[in-house]
């Protein structure tokens, strides 16, 4: 009779054997033993890989975070603030004089530069977005802000909005909307306009529903700045007002910054209507678009994978944690409604021009101006706001154009 320890497998009671002997006829067997040993070296072995996997995973994480580039503001004026979370209803002061936040809305305020900060100047801001988180109601909000609007700019008096971000970057460009309109800015990210094509490019590029004026405005410029050697004119079917086509980077910067023009480049049959609000809602729409698309095609994986990609480009004051969270919720957070906001809101201002000259969008209800934009972002969290009080000076108006 064979020696049985833990090394040793026992096959006397495979069907051959039994054949060969006889169920009944091999005498008392002895009793198994597990075979605990081997069973430890599996469970470690297979932890093991699971350890290697996820501290390999996190490694390439953090090095994505490392990547971007971190920049602290200094600290922030001292003004009251009002958690509405902490509240059923909040009634909206009049002149903006407490700032409202939320602990379930996370607002970041996104800047497009159209030329890359230095040492000694803080570049221009042609693009400037409010993202809301919203996690009570589900909800991503797009909020811009009109780049003429007429505001008080923290120590340097009335000027146009997109004036702080080259007087004081983005310190100053939230310190203003945190002032003129009331609302908590959280974070921000930066983006300059030759980043933000490697973002399209790094995101496969983005196909969108396109006008045919638009897509006429894209190559035309494409033409006018003989960039066909970096990109190339979009095709069209002449007969469609709308159709679906796929942008590059450069192709969408275009979108992005269309805003019509009269005669662009001297060429009088490259003419295209157009003003500020359509460029703010083409920006909007193409980041909703974005979203769609990420929503609808992206793992986890290739999420982290594109942010290995544009992390580089990206300057913010988001720190580890914060991305880790943002990161953690990405596939919730690409899944909420989409909905956006253009401010000055409708009926709230005029065109005016100041006593130098600058045309301007000048705000007549700055009280309905600032509770448009908190119902916008909080929804029933406040309530309240006057519709028909100014409390803001406007700038000198010749006349209404």
């Amino acid at each position: 009779m064979a020696n049985y320890n833990d090394d040793f497998v026992d096959i006397s009671s495979t069907e051959d054997v039994d054949k060969a002997y006889g169920k009944d006829n091999r005498g008392p067997q002895p009793k198994k033993k597990k075979n605990k040993g081997l069973g430890r070296r599996i469970f470690v072995l297979v932890l093991s890989l699971i350890m290697l996997l996820v501290g390999s995973g996190l490694l390439y994480y953090y090095n994505i975070l490392d990547s971007m580039t971190f920049k602290e503001l200094d600290p922030a004026p001292v003004t009251a603030t009002t958690n509405v979370s902490e509240t059923t209803t909040y009634s909206i002061a009049s002149g903006g004089a407490t700032l409202l936040s939320s602990d379930n809305v996370l607002n970041i305020l996104l800047f497009g530069q159209d030329s890359p900060a230095t040492e000694q100047d803080h570049g221009r801001s042609d693009t400037t977005i409010l993202l809301s988180i919203d996690n009570v109601n589900k909800k991503l909000k797009l909020t811009s802000f009109q780049r003429d609007t007429y505001v008080s700019i923290p120590g340097h008096g009335d000027n146009k909005i997109n004036s702080a971000f080259t007087f004081g970057g983005e310190r100053l460009s939230i310190d203003t909307i945190e002032t003129n309109f009331g609302i908590k800015v959280d974070k921000y990210a930066t983006v300059d306009f030759s980043s933000f094509r490697q973002v399209i490019e790094a995101l496969g590029g983005v196909d969108i529903e396109l006008t045919l004026e638009e897509i006429k405005y894209i190559n035309a410029q494409i033409d006018v700045n003989d960039q066909t050697d970096v990109t190339s004119f979009l095709t069209y079917d002449p007969s469609k007002e709308k159709q679906m086509v796929h942008l590059d980077g450069y192709q969408a910067l275009w979108y992005a910054r269309d805003r019509g023009e009269e005669s662009l480049g001297g060429n009088p049959e490259y003419s295209f209507s157009g003003d500020d609000w359509d460029r703010t809602s083409r920006q909007r729409n193409l980041i909703e678009t974005i979203i769609k698309s990420l929503r609808e095609k992206a793992s986890l994986t290739e999420l982290v994978a594109i942010a290995n990609r544009i992390g580089p480009l990206v300057t913010t004051n988001l720190k580890k944690g914060d991305i880790t969270f943002l990161v953690s919720n990405i596939m919730t957070y690409i899944n909420y409604d989409m909905e956006e906001m253009s401010l000055p809101t409708q009926d709230r201002w005029a065109y005016g021009t100041t006593s130098d000259g600058q045309s301007v969008i000048s705000i007549t209800d700055w009280d309905g101006v600032r509770t448009d934009v908190a119902k916008f972002i909080y929804e029933d969290s406040v309530s309240g706001g006057s519709s028909k009080s100014s409390s803001t000076t406007a700038p000198t108006t010749v006349g209404v154009q």
